[in-house]
């Protein structure tokens, strides 16, 4: 994972479906991102990996309005 010291128009979360990833999308959305889209989960043989999108809409364009409604 890396830091940007920009904020990104949209950001893809992954990772175990734990609090860690929790708190991970929670303070995402503390800093002004929505949720784009519902959540994705997989199994990697041992856990479940999540995977979530999250846009900031002053950044991602007139199109990410729509994606929070699906």
């Amino acid at each position: 994972m890396s830091d940007h010291s920009e904020p990104l128009g949209y950001r893809l979360i992954t990772g175990p479906d734990d609090a860690d990833f929790c708190a991970r999308v929670s303070g995402l959305i503390d800093q002004g991102y929505q949720l784009y889209g519902s959540p994705a989960l997989a199994f990697d043989g041992e856990r479940v990996i999540a995977a979530q999108a999250l846009v900031l809409p002053n950044l991602a364009g007139p199109e990410s309005a729509e994606g929070s409604s699906r």
